[in-house]
């Protein structure tokens, strides 16, 4: 006797055997019991899943005789009937099943709807079953319409394909449409091992973990891939074979891999990439396993309680629990995104085990220093709590010495205000388009501009400026856009920003510049757009408001406080050091200083995900190396004054300056006057 496969075997012969699929089973045995019929079924989901399976048990279900030959439609089809029988064998006369991928045609789906004119030889319901239905052509969707909306009452149609975007939306309409789930790996493991167990197969559990993770969500490839399995272990499943015929990493290799990355391990990583080398294991499916380890391990920091309920039978389980407890939760995030994209690299490299061994020292390199195996790590781990009262030795021990504020910065001398309008519409390859330039101040004409500068102080006299002063601090000490004597003290802080800026032209050849520039202009009505350079306004030039200046947005707006001042400047200092970055820079700016206590500071933020306890304790850490506070707390309310706020309040200062002169240019007016030319809304760039 020829031996019958265990995906055939084993196919669900009635609603109450399908596993992985309640969602269709409850909706379908419901819809039986109460004789809600529907004409047309569309079952979707990838290959493996069910879709002929619970078309097969519909068709029973629906001409189903009973034991006795008097039942009727049931959701428990009794599978002794001949039509039940008949339905399984492949031989019922009024069930029909066409692959649309080898009859495709408009001519045999007219062949098909030819024989829905006559009425059940044998059965109750002819069944019409179309496999990979998204095959058909355009003109066979076509034909079989009418006949789909509107069928005999004793016709159903069940469609099954596996890309429903390729299906018409005017058959989707007409059919209810069922999406059958891949499944879970734990749901193909328990069908394993009830299989095995009918079958007599020893197995051990690790090989049955690792086919039904190699399934990928189809229990049709892992009773597959379980046949193949008994072949190659002479009749029992061992994980060392199945490992060996699957060719999967071993995950002890992967655990390796990542202790030596949480410990900072470089050496183990290279020594453990070389055994996978020699070993001939693949550089993809270790990758692979890396991601759905540690997919794991961030399910587990996320939710601890998770890890302390993990399987004691699944060794794998308990070690991703303990490296999850190992490794911070933001290296864990990182290591995985590299991962991800470190297996599109594999294929660019020349050496497939070369780019892994970059991939997995990518993490190493941006790793904090003194972060790694020690007292750093240690502290890292550390959950801080706020204490209520200081202690006595934290009250007695020598408060930080109070802020320095930097030497003051040499006034740098203002350049002429040019303004560099380039021609964008009507571009002419024999004549390049000069710059138009504006009126040279007569202080400034032989000094040239510098090659990093910020936007000029302005007037003190330009409207605005008394509200502006009243609202906001002066200029912080060191600060960049601290332009020396004469500027403004309503020029708000912010972050230093450099910009290249064009030489300023001389006086000299002025006329013959401008008057080329209006002669290539007034050939039609091109735009302009201002290029970022440093620009002051002319002695005693009143500046009026840009006429489409953008509002203040509100990550602007901030109440300046005593407090603010001293954190603002630190953040500054630190930032500009490059002693934080990524998450503990965010955390800094966007956090406000509440309270000082001695080495105690009492931070506060408005966003519970900045407020980590890692990126805590290295805020501290960089707190204390500048010689501030030992000790912090960070606490979740509403933030009216932070770094971030100020430097977001000073940016948009600049912007309305830089708009304000260039709106406000005499030339620039009077090439918008009298050309037509317009300004390109956001080309203007403070510098």
């Amino acid at each position: 006797m020829s031996y019958l496969v265990l995906a055939r075997k084993y196919r669900p012969r009635n609603f109450t055997e399908m596993v992985g699929q309640e969602h269709v089973v409850q909706a379908l045995s419901n819809a039986l019991t109460q004789q809600r019929l529907h004409h047309a079924y569309l079952f979707t989901g990838t290959r493996g899943v069910g879709k002929t399976t619970v078309s097969r048990i519909l068709a029973k279900s629906l001409n189903c005789q009973g034991p006795d030959g008097n039942g009727g439609i049931t959701a428990t089809p009794c599978g002794v009937c001949q039509a039940c029988t008949d339905i399984d064998s492949g031989r019922f006369v009024d069930y029909t099943e066409l692959d649309a991928a080898s009859n495709r045609g408009v001519d045999e789906v007219q062949s098909l709807l030819e024989q829905a004119v006559y009425k059940p030889v044998q059965g109750r319901f002819k069944v019409f079953m179309i496999d990979e239905v998204h095959m058909l052509t355009n003109t066979a969707f076509n034909a079989m319409l009418k006949t789909l909306e509107e069928p005999p009452e004793y016709l159903k149609f069940v469609l099954a394909t596996t890309d429903p975007q390729k299906v018409p939306v005017t058959v989707l309409s007409r059919c209810l449409q069922f999406n059958l789930r891949p499944m879970a790996p734990e749901t193909v493991l328990s069908h394993l091992t009830q299989v095995l167990a009918t079958e007599n197969v020893p197995a051990e559990p690790q090989a049955l973990r690792l086919l039904s993770r190699a399934a990928r969500g189809s229990m049709r490839d892992a009773l597959s891939l379980t046949d193949q399995a008994i072949a190659f272990g002479s009749g029992q499943l061992q994980e060392a074979g199945v490992r060996q015929m699957l060719g999967a990493v071993d995950r002890s290799y992967v655990f390796r891999l990542i202790d030596a990355l949480a410990q900072g391990d470089g050496k183990t990583v290279v020594e453990t990439s070389d055994t996978l080398r020699m070993n001939g294991l693949s550089a993809a499916s270790t990758l692979e396993e890396m991601s759905a380890v540690l997919q794991r391990m961030a399910v587990f920091q996320a939710v601890p309680q998770m890890a302390g309920a993990v399987d004691a039978d699944d060794p794998e389980a308990a070690e991703t629990a303990r490296l999850s407890a190992l490794m911070p939760a933001d290296e864990t995030q990182l290591l995985y995104s590299l991962c991800l994209h470190g297996r599109g690299e594999l294929g660019l490299a020349p050496d497939e085990y070369a780019a892994l061994t970059m991939v997995l020292l990518r993490l190493l390199a941006f790793k904090p220093a003194g972060g790694v195996g020690g007292a750093g790590e240690s502290a890292e781990k550390k959950t801080l709590t706020r204490p209520e009262t200081a202690s006595t030795g934290a009250s007695a021990a020598a408060a930080p010495a109070p802020l320095a504020p930097p030497a003051a910065p040499a006034p740098i001398p203002l350049a002429a205000p040019l303004v560099a309008a380039t021609p964008v519409a009507q571009p002419t390859p024999a004549m390049p388009a000069p710059p138009a330039v504006a009126p040279v101040v007569a202080s400034a004409v032989s000094a040239p501009a510098p090659t990093t500068a910020a936007v000029s102080a302005l007037d003190d006299d330009a409207p605005g400026s008394d509200d502006a002063s009243s609202s906001e601090p002066p200029p912080w000490p060191g600060s960049e856009d601290d332009a020396g004597p004469g500027a403004s003290a309503s020029v708000a802080p912010a972050a230093p920003a450099a910009v290249t800026a064009l030489p300023v032209r001389q006086a000299q050849g002025f006329e013959e510049n401008q008057a080329s520039a209006r002669t290539q202009q007034a050939q039609g009505a091109p735009e302009f757009v201002a290029i970022p350079v440093r620009v002051a306004p002319e002695p005693g030039a009143r500046l009026q408001p840009a006429p489409h200046s953008a509002p203040v947005p509100a990550s602007a707006r901030y109440t300046p406080t005593e407090e603010g001042d001293v954190w603002h400047a630190t953040v500054q200092q630190m930032v500009a050091a490059e002693a934080i970055n990524a998450l503990v820079r965010e955390l800094a700016l966007q956090s406000q200083l509440v309270a000082r206590d001695g080495g105690h500071w009492l931070l506060r933020v408005e966003r519970e995900s900045l407020n980590q306890p890692t990126a805590r304790e290295r805020l501290r850490a960089a707190l204390e190396a500048a010689g501030h506070a030992t000790q912090i707390s960070v606490e979740v309310g509403v933030v009216i004054d932070s770094p971030a706020r100020r430097n977001a309040a000073a940016a948009a200062e600049r912007q309305r300056r830089a708009e304000e002169i260039v709106h406000n240019d005499p030339f620039v007016q009077s090439l918008m006057r009298d050309y037509g030319a317009r300004i390109v809304p956001g080309s203007i760039k403070p510098a």
